[in-house]
């Protein structure tokens, strides 16, 4: 199957860096006729900012939801920014934080001009491997 699109344009559109990584939620709202909405689904991409989640149900661009992370059961409200038909059928939204967390998802973010080839990806080194029995000579083991 191939890459969505879609996805691939959010994650172009940088305030911080995009980890593609499904965590799963429990989203809530308000329907327009006043009902109000409960959806188990997961994230498609996540940032510092906010995400893009599957949704089922039907949403408006500026609507507010809850989301609940439930492996942490923490809860944040999120305004709709973005709305887009997935390819499985399922609305691609993006929700960003009302009142910012960026420790929400219990990630670490790098910064926004981090990349590979920064000096600080350079700084990991290895040390060597311990010798064992089977690594040493007959001189050595003596």
């Amino acid at each position: 199957m191939a890459a969505n699109p879609r996805s691939t344009i959010f994650m172009n559109q940088r305030r911080s860096q995009r980890i593609v990584l499904a965590v799963p939620l429990e989203v809530s709202g308000v329907r327009p006729n006043g009902k109000r909405f409960t959806e188990n689904t997961k994230t498609l991409i996540i940032s510092a900012h906010g995400g893009l989640i599957q949704l089922r149900e039907a949403v408006n661009k500026e609507q507010i939801l809850t989301i609940r992370n439930l492996q942490t059961l923490e809860d944040l409200r999120c305004l709709v920014v973005d709305i887009c038909q997935g390819q499985d059928g399922m609305n691609e939204v993006g929700v960003e934080f009302v009142d910012g967390s960026a420790r929400f998802w219990r990630v670490s973010f790098p910064p926004v001009d981090w990349s590979s080839r920064s000096p600080e990806a350079k700084r990991y080194e290895k040390t060597p491997p311990v010798p064992t029995d089977s690594t040493l000579t007959s001189h050595e083991k003596k």
